[in-house]
């Protein structure tokens, strides 16, 4: 008796991990669909001469974390501000080309990302790499911490 327990118990296993891989494999791989799609929309956005709707894809809270040249900086609108400065004009906007290198599972709510950027531009071509710490918020994926250089 104690054997068709354990067989019966083996085989609900076996059933059950049949049934829900595949949501599990489902579900990351439209968690990264999502988020490639949220940085595609702020490729275009930023080519578009629109940082306001380039920064959608960020955190919009004070404990937004950005890191560049100059070190840390805290908050979305300090990131916006610094964006603005930075690239006050099509000049310097130019045309951002974006490549991800690895997208990563950290856990159902995180995900860390590590790519490629470059602005084609009149005040002259720039690049450089970023990570991005990336997190569910409000059913929504955004960069809760970027570090571009």
């Amino acid at each position: 008796m104690l054997t068709l327990i354990t067989t019966v118990r083996r085989l609900l296993c076996g059933i059950l991990l049949v049934l829900v891989l595949p949501v599990l494999a489902t579900a990351k791989g439209n968690d990264e669909q999502q988020i490639r799609d949220m940085l595609a929309a702020q490729v275009r956005e930023w080519n578009a001469g629109n940082i306001e709707g380039y920064m959608k894809g960020y955190w919009e809270s004070d404990s937004l974390l950005f890191i560049g040249s100059k070190g840390p900086n805290y908050g979305y609108a300090t990131t916006l501000a610094n964006y603005k400065k930075r690239y006050p004009d099509a000049e310097h906007t130019g045309t951002l080309t974006s490549t991800v290198l690895s997208l990563k599972r950290l856990s159902p709510e995180y995900y860390f990302v590590v790519g490629r950027w470059a602005l084609a531009r009149k005040a002259g071509d720039v690049g450089g790499s970023y990570t991005l710490l990336i997190r569910k918020i409000n059913g929504q994926w955004v960069i809760v911490a970027d570090h571009s250089s």
